[in-house]
């Protein structure tokens, strides 16, 4: 006797057990993530075998957790292949019963942090509560500090007071030969925020965060790594827009190209973010906060284009989703920079560089090219300091020239 869920999962048999009954809202959850008919039918029957097992073994419903998934899976292998997808699928099962509520939450046992651990978790809260950093800086100043109260203290209580100049120095001494340059110079930064901190809370009483050693970074050392102009044009003409990915990639690499934005601010980019009417986008920067930036006109049919014959169905208030299911929004900005990275080497185009950056520095220096003002440059890419926008005159050729004194006495 076959058994139909939501008329198109099919089964050999009735399911039974705990969890048969959230089998078909289960099905529908993964239909609505954009799930294959062969997978979702392939994980319906699992989780229908699974509760035929708790049945099996008493298990009752509230009593359901990922430990009975995982002894399944062992019991399992001993008779049939292990298949990909067994694991994650069944983990799946089990987080959508807690969504449900049919089953507890699961307890996790709390472990006792290390005194170093504590430490760094309360200067991790003054950056995030008291300091309103970025994410990125905590995250890239903790495994510093980490570092540095772990050569000073080891395994032992954490004794803020015991601190002197010494400790610093050698600490820093040992650490930047090891380092890029750019790295040792946020280490030497990390260092400095977190001895104020100490100095704040009442913990050191001397000056420490003078101590940390200057380590040599002469800005603007570089030029910009930007794509050229012409190199953006042949990247978006290859772009096979007749595909659903094709259009999602197009409008992704329009909004770099045309807006400069970051690979972050693309990713995260949310459909209420979109002024349709006034032509507008209100994009959320590196600091939490917002910007509105002029929607034009290609960049907003390619985002249209997108959303009307591309973008998979889905809860989501992303603009831009993954490709595969879950049809969510990408979890990070790597996404965005993952499309810049294979569009690249499908067209065969030699870039300074493989990622998204590398648009928004082209952005900058067209239009220095064509007249825009230092300032004009900054207030488009959303700079909060002139200081940081200044790096995009080394690439005005045409400009530094007038700035040259003539040889004396004529050329020769």
């Amino acid at each position: 006797m076959n058994y139909a869920i939501n008329d198109r999962i099919v089964l050999s048999l009735v399911p039974q057990g705990p969890i048969a009954a959230y089998l078909d809202s289960f099905s529908n959850s993964l239909m609505a993530l954009g799930y294959e008919p062969h997978y979702i039918h392939q994980q319906v029957w699992l989780g229908a075998c699974f509760s035929q097992w708790l049945k099996q073994t008493g298990v009752r419903l509230r009593g359901v957790s990922s430990t009975h998934a995982e002894l399944y899976l062992r019991r399992r292998y001993r008779h049939l292949r292990p298949r990909r997808g067994d694991a994650a699928g069944l983990r799946s099962l089990v987080d959508f019963l807690r969504h449900q509520g049919a089953i507890p939450a699961q307890k996790v046992a709390s472990r006792r942090l290390t005194p170093v651990e504590r430490c760094a978790k309360a200067y991790e809260e003054y950056l995030r509560d008291a300091r309103a950093l970025a994410k990125a800086t905590v995250i890239n100043y903790l495994p510093f500090i980490h570092d540095f109260l772990r050569d000073c203290f080891g395994s032992g209580e954490v004794t803020l007071s015991r601190l002197d100049a010494g400790d610093v120095v050698r600490f820093v001494q040992r650490q930047a030969p090891r380092l890029h340059m750019k790295r040792a110079k946020l280490m030497t930064s990390a260092l400095r925020s977190f001895l104020n901190y100490a100095r704040y809370s009442g913990d050191v009483t001397l000056d420490l965060a003078a101590a940390v050693p200057v380590v040599p970074n002469w800005s603007m050392t570089s030029v910009p790594r930007a794509i050229g102009s012409d190199q953006t044009r042949e990247l978006l003409a290859s772009i096979d827009r007749r595909t659903a990915i094709g259009r999602r990639d197009y409008a992704v690499l329009r909004l770099l190209a045309r807006l400069g934005l970051r690979s972050g601010e693309v990713a995260f980019l949310n459909l209420e973010d979109i002024d349709w009417n006034a032509g507008r986008l209100s994009v959320c920067g590196k600091t939490g906060q917002r910007s509105d930036l002029p929607l034009s006109p290609e960049v907003g049919k390619a985002i249209a284009a997108y959303l009307r014959r591309g973008r998979p169905q889905s809860t989501s208030r992303r603009v831009f989703l993954r490709a595969k299911a879950p049809n969510d929004g990408f979890r990070s900005a790597c996404g965005v920079g993952s499309i810049v990275q294979h569009s690249l080497e499908r067209a065969g185009i030699q870039t300074p560089t493989k990622g998204a950056h590398q648009f928004r520095h082209g952005l900058a220096c067209e239009m220095l090219r064509r007249g825009a003002s230092l300032s004009e440059i900054g207030q488009l890419l959303g700079h909060h300091h002139p200081q940081t926008t200044k790096i995009y005159a080394k690439v005005d050729i045409n400009a530094l020239r007038t700035l040259a004194v003539p040889w004396p006495g004529g050329v020769r």
